[in-house]
């Protein structure tokens, strides 16, 4: 088998470059998409139901684009077409968004937001799994860990941007309450203008200067046959997915379970413990709006900083080692926002926070890639995007609840919620198979 090439660090650094502006726009989504459904009318218990739109599109749309991108060739390469295609969606919704008041005429105004979610984070996830298996075909088996650690890096720069761009954009002076007869902040609608600016011209930087290997070439560095490249039905391809996949998806459940009720209610939790608030049009809820996106960026920067130590722990320690830790410190910072009623106390939860964060977006990327068939790289990433978006949905369906009947209606006690779920996520991280693991010890062994 031809061997892939050892690319140079620009290289690698150019294969993900177009995620840190995708993460700009993920991050403020996250963090400002409560606020703004808030601001518009949404009741706080039906705000997991507003979520649930883009989960369940996402289920649908991310094994299309995978295999769609698998077997696609442009000039422009396989993957690049659907991430450069997504990211003008994503911009555009990002445009809309914050401005769904002045659609009143013709629909609710919330009605419209949730719409403009739908299509925003779709948009994203059409970008998000090109961009993966992008890594997966480019990198070979030395470097994987640091195409995904670079990927990790870059994101997390991004959410450190996007997280805290309200906050920025309020200290330089734009109004952080909504101006008379509006509802949604200055810095808010500003902050996705950015946002989605920033996403486009990341995105054609990648565009314009990776180069995806030729069909035939590609199949050489991966010994693909003829056999392998014969068309199988989506049905053939689930009954055949890896084991690694299946014991990954578990860990991906309770991760994002955790990560999607943090989002959710980490401003009402946040406004609750530390503002004393319930208010979303008060001055004091948008203080805890504002200070939520410096959380989020804060946890973004500890995840920058992790995120460049990943790589060479993994290769050192092992990647499943690396990943269990990181989902406890995720867990332990989570639970511990409970705990903690000073706003300043709340940058040392991001820490486990950011630590998990860092790990969630590389390490399930590194172990599956290792496991999956090259030819099937991309239909194979779009499923395991269910492991994302499935989550998201039950805990859209149930979060209400969760929140009417286990939290008593307390939204900081949710956080405990979430961090009960990423331990469990650290304790399955034990049950996975590393592919990659298993060769080095063999390789090891015959010599």
């Amino acid at each position: 088998m031809k061997q892939k090439p050892t690319l140079t660090f620009w290289q690698i650094w150019n294969l993900s470059f177009g995620f840190l502006g995708i993460q700009i726009g993920y991050s403020l989504q996250s963090s400002q998409t409560s606020r703004i459904l808030s601001a518009l009318g949404a009741d706080p218990h039906q705000l997991p139901l507003f979520w649930l739109a883009a989960p369940i599109a996402g289920l649908i749309v991310q094994p299309i684009i995978g295999m769609s991108s698998d077997r696609t060739w442009t000039r422009m390469g396989r993957r690049i077409p659907f991430i450069l295609g997504g990211a003008i969606v994503s911009a555009i919704a990002m445009y809309f968004m914050p401005n769904s008041e002045f659609v009143a005429a013709i629909m609710p105004p919330v009605i419209f937001g949730a719409f403009m979610l739908l299509f925003m984070d779709c948009a994203f996830n059409v970008s998000m799994q090109p961009f993966r298996s992008l890594v997966g075909d480019m990198v070979n088996d030395k470097q994987r860990n640091l195409g995904y650690s670079t990927q990790s890096f870059l994101t997390n720069v991004g959410a450190v941007v996007g997280s805290f761009l309200p906050f920025l954009l309020t200290w330089i002076g734009i109004q952080n309450i909504p101006e008379a007869g509006e509802k949604v902040a200055p810095s808010v609608v500003w902050s996705f203008y950015i946002g989605g600016t920033v996403l486009l011209l990341t995105v054609l930087w990648t565009s314009l200067r990776v180069k995806e290997y030729p069909p035939k070439e590609y199949e050489e560095y991966n010994d693909i046959t003829d056999n392998e490249k014969q068309k199988k039905s989506f049905i053939q391809i689930l009954k055949e997915t890896p084991t690694t996949m299946l014991q990954l998806a578990v860990v991906q459940f309770f991760s994002w379970f955790a990560l999607f009720i943090m989002w959710v209610y980490s401003i009402g939790g946040i406004a609750e413990n530390v503002w004393h608030t319930a208010d979303p049009l008060s001055e004091a809820y948008n203080e805890a709006g504002n200070w939520n996106g410096v959380l989020s960026g804060v946890y973004g920067i500890f995840a920058v900083v992790f995120s460049m130590l990943m790589a060479k722990l993994a290769d050192k320690l092992g990647r499943k080692k690396v990943y269990s830790f990181a989902l406890l410190m995720g867990a332990l910072g989570l639970a511990s926002m409970y705990v903690f009623d000073d706003k300043y106390m709340l940058l040392l939860s991001m820490l486990g926070v950011g630590i998990a964060w860092a790990a969630i977006l590389a390490m399930p990327y590194a172990i599956l890639s290792a496991a999956l068939p090259a030819s099937k790289m991309g239909v194979y990433m779009g499923i395991f995007n269910a492991t994302i978006t499935i989550p998201q949905i039950v805990a859209g369906l149930t979060g209400g609840l969760i929140l009417k009947y286990v939290a008593g209606g307390s939204s900081i006690v949710m956080m405990i919620v979430a961090g009960v779920a990423m331990a469990l996520a650290a304790i399955s991280v034990t049950f996975v198979r590393d592919i990659n693991a298993e060769k080095q010890k063999l390789e090891q062994v015959n010599k």
